[in-house]
């Protein structure tokens, strides 16, 4: 579940509410996103407040009990990759072994530029990072709590590279269910003889009361239904774990989270009613 830590309905109640309504759905694991400086680039998409990740997983982390923390994605080159793998091992002690890091180049230019990093490094500084974080998960007992898994978040083929090097899953975001379909195959291409990333997509959540159709229709908009089916598919494709992403982009959405609550509890009281559904 991907929890919008940003807009104007967000406070520290709000995040609290959503962790403890995730994690009493039976979901798995929490996911929230990164922005460091809300530019103007950033706040026509995710304006103010934006509560950092590794904070606000941090607070979750002490008012949750089992369910799994993550990052959908975090902008690695933001932060010195050293900096990124200490505060991830420390976070990953102090909620006993639940997080997830998903990571991925960014794309957001006047940040970058407020942050003072060079946005034609921001793949480079990604490998890096990543390279940091599985050198410490290996080296060093700050992973005694358990290996961090670690998402190559990106639809692109350079994502999909860099999942098969670097990371142990690909974590691509909100498409469709056709394009998944054959992304998943390019995957396997581009791994060729190497392993194969696990396949950890996003996708939207959308329920409406009628049917959602076009060849436009994201993964995880329709009818319940459409939703089921949808999860249905991806779990034939190879994902292990689905993120449902309920922020639809209006930030007005924030103000009312019971809204996207109820959304949730309609998934996880059909979660278990597998459709009638061919092999893709």
């Amino acid at each position: 579940m991907n929890v919008p830590n940003f807009g104007p309905g967000t406070d520290p109640g709000v995040l609290r509410d959503w962790a403890r309504t995730v994690e009493g759905l039976g979901f798995d694991l929490l996911m929230v996103s990164d922005h460091v400086v809300v530019t103007p680039d950033v706040a026509r998409q995710y304006p103010a407040p934006f509560y950092e990740p590794f904070t606000t997983l941090s607070w979750l982390a002490g008012v949750t009990d089992r369910i799994g923390l993550g990052t959908t994605v975090l902008v690695a080159p933001y932060r010195h990759p050293l900096l990124t793998t200490r505060m991830a091992a420390n976070l990953n002690q102090l909620s006993g072994g639940r997080l997830v890091i998903g990571v991925a180049p960014g794309w957001a230019e006047q940040e970058f530029a407020a942050l003072g990093v060079p946005f034609d490094r921001r793949g480079r500084i990604t490998d890096e990072t990543l390279v940091a974080l599985r050198a410490a998960r290996d080296d060093t007992e700050d992973y005694r709590a358990g290996p961090i898994p670690l998402w190559v978040g990106g639809n692109s083929d350079a994502a999909i590279g860099r999942a098969v090097r670097l990371g142990d899953a690909w974590h691509p975001l909100r498409n469709t269910l056709p394009w998944l379909r054959e992304a998943v195959g390019r995957m396997r291409t581009i791994a060729g003889e190497r392993p194969v990333p696990a396949f950890a997509p996003r996708i939207v959540l959308r329920i409406t009361p009628s049917p959602v159709t076009g060849p436009d229709r994201r993964a995880g908009e329709g009818t319940v239904e459409q939703v089921v089916a949808d999860l249905e598919q991806l779990r034939l494709l190879g994902a292990e774990t689905v993120v449902l992403d309920p922020f639809d982009g209006d930030p007005d959405e924030t103000l009312n989270p019971a809204v996207k609550w109820q959304m949730l509890a309609t998934v996880a009281a059909n979660r278990d009613r597998r459709p009638r559904t061919e092999q893709p």
